[in-house]
């Protein structure tokens, strides 16, 4: 399988995840913006292997429970979130507030692993797999302060400061300035500058010599007046994964 034809099945998977529907092989040519027939031979793999099944003549395909329990597999073997589901479920119940754990992606990005949402109504959604910029992200400012200084200038001058909001920091000095601000808080924070009215803290910690970071995350007027708490809390469990790990 080359890479082209890996990526077309990662699309098939997202695509079905989207709709949330049976699709059938014209559909999904279509919502995929390819012709028919380039999705054909993955169709028909797919439904040989157990993934995917005819729900009906003519009602298209959708997936079976095999890549759910493929998926969930694996999750219990993850050499990372095992060692700290527990403790993101304890923060979760002690904060009331969304919590995620990511990991720097190629140099230049957040990537979220795990995220166990808050039972609020009025909640942060995320999903494991997405991307965050650095420079607007809690855990990009947290990862980015446990660098060495050196490594931390390189990448502060390379990052694009796109803004999402009037909030977003948009240099580099700002961003040195709101780490070195976090550092002394306690907390590295994200106060509507990558969404409007979304708020988070996070810390960075570190497992078998790689670092990562975790984040509480809900609306800004939620989090803001609990930053000193939840930040307590927050270091805290790090510094216990840390010594446990």
């Amino acid at each position: 399988m080359n890479v082209k034809t890996a990526l077309r099945v990662i699309e098939i998977i997202e695509t079905f995840a989207r709709e949330r529907r049976a699709l059938s092989l014209t559909e999904l040519a279509r919502l995929l913006s390819v012709p028919a027939s380039s999705c054909l031979a993955l169709i028909r793999t797919l439904t040989a292997l157990g993934y995917l099944y005819e729900a009906g003549r003519r009602q298209g395909y959708y997936p079976t429970g095999r890549l759910l329990a493929m998926a969930q597999q694996i999750a219990r073997h993850d050499p990372v979130l095992d060692r700290v589901h527990d403790t993101m479920n304890e923060l979760r119940a002690a904060t009331g507030e969304t919590v995620v754990i990511g990991k720097l992606h190629d140099g230049a990005a957040v990537l979220y692993l795990d995220v166990l949402e808050s039972p609020h109504a009025i909640r942060y959604i995320a999903t494991a797999g997405e991307r965050r910029e650095l420079h607007a992200n809690s855990i990009g400012k947290a990862l980015l302060w446990a660098m060495a200084p050196e490594e931390r200038q390189v990448l502060l001058a390379q990052l694009s400061y796109r803004a999402f909001t009037p909030r977003t920091l948009a240099s580099a000095a700002q961003l040195e300035a709101d780490l070195a601000r976090g550092a002394e808080r306690g907390s590295f924070v994200n106060l509507g500058e990558s969404m409007p009215d979304v708020g988070a803290l996070a810390w960075p910690l570190k497992l078998s010599g790689e670092w990562y970071g975790i984040s509480i995350a809900g609306p800004v007027y939620r989090i803001e007046p609990n930053l000193e708490r939840f930040g307590a809390i927050l270091r805290t469990a790090c510094a216990t994964l840390e010594k446990v790990n």
